[in-house]
């Protein structure tokens, strides 16, 4: 129990989390908010960022390990996702709102999907919440596995390397960066946020013009 207390203690101060956790709290992160429905609260974008800028000032983590770690964990947990929506079928849709469950992600997820088809699964890599229900929905519309792998492996590869490069490059070319990572963090979460801002201004307004 100390040791969830001090997890969720610390799961929104990230540069104190992966000090504490180290490779694999964020392997077990990244794994659970792609391939389990309740982990759409937890930090994606914004926690690679900062690994790969604490990789950069601080040299106690690996480039190449944590790109190759957290890949793994962003594919595995992908197929892990498809084959909840594989083997749960529509039904899912039908579940009750809980705090690790709230339906609306799950149908914002598809309209989604059923706007930019099998893409949907790389695209949503760089979407918070969409990225933790594309998989599922998936499943759920029986996508073709190894089709799916395809998108998944690029998508998964690509967002993890692109925010961890971020974070590293960013380390590396801007002097004393660590001492203002909390602006750098809030900087991330306001740009991952944009697409869903966007999708539900189309939603609610795009009809009407």
């Amino acid at each position: 129990m100390d040791i969830l207390r001090e997890f969720f203690s610390n799961l929104y101060r990230f540069d104190e989390l992966i000090r504490w956790g180290g490779y694999f709290v964020l392997i077990i992160i990244v794994f659970a908010e792609t391939g389990l429905l309740a982990g759409f609260f937890l930090p994606g974008d914004s926690l690679l960022v900062t690994a790969g800028l604490l990789a950069a000032v601080e040299g106690t983590l690996s480039i190449w390990w944590l790109s190759f770690s957290l890949s793994l964990a962003a594919i595995v947990g992908d197929s892990v996702g498809y084959w909840i929506g594989y083997q749960a079928g529509p039904k899912i849709f039908n579940r009750e709102n809980s705090f690790f469950f709230h339906k609306d992600h799950l149908i914002r997820t598809k309209k989604f999907y059923d706007k930019y088809g099998a893409k949907t699964i790389v695209l949503a890599r760089f979407v918070p919440i969409v990225r933790t229900f594309a998989p599922t929905v998936a499943g759920v519309g029986r996508m073709e596995y190894k089709h799916f792998l395809i998108y998944n492996i690029a998508g998964g590869i690509g967002w993890v390397i692109a925010m961890i490069s971020a974070g590293y490059f960013l380390g590396r070319s801007v002097p004393n960066i660590e001492k203002q990572i909390h602006w750098v963090i809030l900087i991330v979460i306001f740009l991952s946020i944009i697409p869903i801002l966007r999708e539900i201004w189309i939603s609610r307004f795009g009809k009407s013009q």
